[in-house]
Parts: C-alpha cells; structure tokens; sequence
C-alpha cells in the first residue's frame, strides 16, 4: 500500500545564544534517524555571535529533498521580533506560526490574515523551570504537539541524544511542559 508522500519547509528562527540551530538539529535528527525520513538542515547567522540574529531552515520529506533550501514555510517558529519581522511575509497561506509570546509582538496589519498562529510563554516557562536555556526544546515540542511533523516518541529519542550530558533529565522535562501545552491548546480549540 503506498504512503502519502510528505515534504514540509520549517523555518525556525530567533538570536544566537537561543539554541535555534540546535533545534533545527534535533527536529532534523527526529525526523531521519528515529523516522527514516530525510532531513536537510540550512544555518545562517548575523554577524554577531551572541544576541545577532539566526536561523535554521529544515525540509523534511518523506522522498528524496531535490533542494535544500526552504522557499515556502509551512511553518515558521519565531523566538525573536527581528525573525518574525524577517520572516513573517514568507510564510505560506494556511501556514503555521508559533511564537514566543513573551518576545514576539504579533502586528496584524504585517501578518498574512490566512494563517494559523500559535503562542507559547516558551522563555517564561524554562526560566520557572530554572534554566532559560531551555525555551528552545520548549519550543520546538510545543511545535511538534500542534504539527506533527514527527512524533512524540522520535522527538524525545533527538531531545535525550543531543542536549548536553547531565541534562537530559531537565530538558525532556522542558519537552513534555511545552509538548502538553500544545495538546491543552489542542483540546481548548485555541
């Protein structure tokens, strides 16, 4: 029986220091090694280092990815207003946005009308849970609730074999808060 093929754009963006490339990592890894899907992974960079902005561009498919590149989002992850800015025209109709409620201001007059949008308090969250260099798996598993891009069970695999030894505990503690956030938000209708 032949599968649906899937092929996704995800742009996931905010400042360095963030974990943004490392998110773009993890739902990169989840994908190819825990779902034997194929993965690309594109990285920029301002020039600064810390505090600049950067991105991680990812295309997931379940055929072979011809380019690289991300040309049309489906879904788009801000974690800083300089991304959202940046990236919020490029995001196709009926996309998904998420942000971070608490960095992202959402103008209305500058967003596409034909898209769904998500918020999640995903800096708020890690710095209750005492490490703010958490909102990033926050993020992202807030993300894969609502998208599905890959599963519950894959994210978790990436999650535990990517953040730093000694960490993992913590980290798929921050998974499962914005992973349930997701599916509350789910349930709620929001």
């Amino acid at each position: 029986m032949a599968t649906k093929s899937e092929y996704k754009e995800i742009i996931i963006t905010g400042f360095g220091g963030q974990g943004i490339i490392l998110s773009g990592n993890i739902l990169g890894k989840a994908a190819t090694i825990f779902e034997k899907k194929n993965a690309t992974l594109i990285q920029s960079y301002g020039p600064e280092a810390r505090g600049g902005a950067c991105a991680a561009q990812v295309v997931i498919a379940t055929d072979t990815i011809e380019y690289p590149y991300v040309e049309d989002p489906q879904v788009l992850v801000c974690m800083s207003q300089e991304g959202f800015d940046i990236n919020v025209p490029k995001l196709i109709k009926g996309g998904d946005l998420f942000t971070d409620s608490r960095l992202v201001k959402i103008d209305p007059k500058s967003t596409p009308k034909d898209i769904k949008i998500y918020s999640i308090p995903a800096t708020a969250f890690a710095e209750e849970m005492g490490v703010k260099m958490m909102a990033n798996i926050i993020m992202l598993s807030f993300v894969i609730a609502i998208t599905q891009l890959v599963s519950r069970d894959a994210l978790k695999k990436a999650v535990a074999s990517s953040v730093p030894k000694g960490t993992e505990e913590k980290n798929l503690s921050g998974m499962e808060k914005g992973y349930q956030y997701g599916l509350d938000m789910i349930a709620s209708g929001k």
